[in-house]
């Protein structure tokens, strides 16, 4: 045979050249025409009710839900509801003491309080009244900047055991609002006036995170006995475990002022460390 009869004419490799092209084409379009689309952008959340955070009332503290666009907050589990109040923190340590002042902030005495409390590097527990707290928020950053804890004891001081449960509601959440708002976070512990816990009183405290604190030794300073007096109490009343009562508010508070300043360095120089009670986590 010829070779050129063997090799295809040139009319028919044009023919097979335009075939080839022409099922590229088609190919290219079809994978063009079937390319998914892009997602259209997702669209922002719509504003509504659910967008602000909710307005908190005294009769539901710290119940409201999170909203969507509320920072989280991490709160504490809830305590169990006790039927009687700490009257002593012996877990604290084998030479630990625990001191707590009621019903201030008053700008008269409490800073005197601070000033001494820091000059010994120790920390103690303030049990604030509301409307006290509302009209001195600087001495509460005060008390939060130096460490100690800040408790709830309510706001206007009633003998909650004589109290409605609603009246109990509103003068312990409304002190925990101020004290929140103040200082970023809740109190955690709580002392009834004139340690007049019931059931009520426990319930409540309990449902808005906090532990009933009482106390072991009580200085009677609200009698203003003189400031010896004073002193000697606490001396004599110094054991591991103790709670100390004092005040600095709520009257003439010029005698705990200047008791403290004698026996705090004479608990130390006896070696008692003065701490507070533990964050609950």
């Amino acid at each position: 045979m010829k070779r050129d009869q063997m090799l295809p004419s040139r009319r028919t490799l044009l023919r097979i050249t335009a075939c080839l092209g022409a099922a590229a084409a088609v190919r290219m379009l079809t994978a063009e025409d079937t390319v998914a689309p892009a997602p259209p952008p997702r669209a922002a959340p719509a504003g509504g009710p659910q967008a602000a955070a909710p307005r908190l009332r005294s009769s539901a503290y710290r119940l409201e839900p999170m909203t969507a666009d509320t920072p989280p907050r991490y709160h504490t589990a809830l305590p169990p509801v006790r039927t009687r109040p700490f009257l002593s923190m012996p877990e604290l340590g084998e030479r630990a003491m625990v001191l707590t002042f009621d019903d201030g902030p008053d700008p008269r005495y409490t800073p005197g309080i601070l000033k001494t409390l820091r000059e010994h590097d120790v920390r103690a527990v303030f049990f604030l009244c509301g409307e006290m707290a509302t009209d001195n928020r600087d001495l509460l950053r005060e008390m939060q900047d130096d460490g100690h804890v800040v408790g709830n004891h309510t706001w206007t001081h009633p003998q909650l055991n004589k109290t409605a449960p609603t009246l109990i509601r509103s003068e312990i959440g409304r002190t925990s609002e101020v004290i929140e708002q103040t200082l970023g976070e809740p109190p955690q512990w709580f002392r009834a006036p004139y340690g007049a816990w019931n059931r009520n009183v426990f319930e409540i405290q309990a449902e808005m995170g906090m532990e009933p604190l009482a106390w072991t030794v009580d200085t009677l300073d609200w009698t203003t006995p003189g400031t010896p007096t004073i002193i000697r109490r606490v001396l004599e009343g110094a054991a591991p475990g103790v709670v100390v009562l004092s005040h600095d508010a709520g009257g003439d508070r010029s005698q705990s002022v200047a008791a403290l300043r004698t026996y705090l360095p004479e608990l130390l120089a006896q070696g008692y460390e003065l701490k507070v009670p533990p964050r609950r986590r």
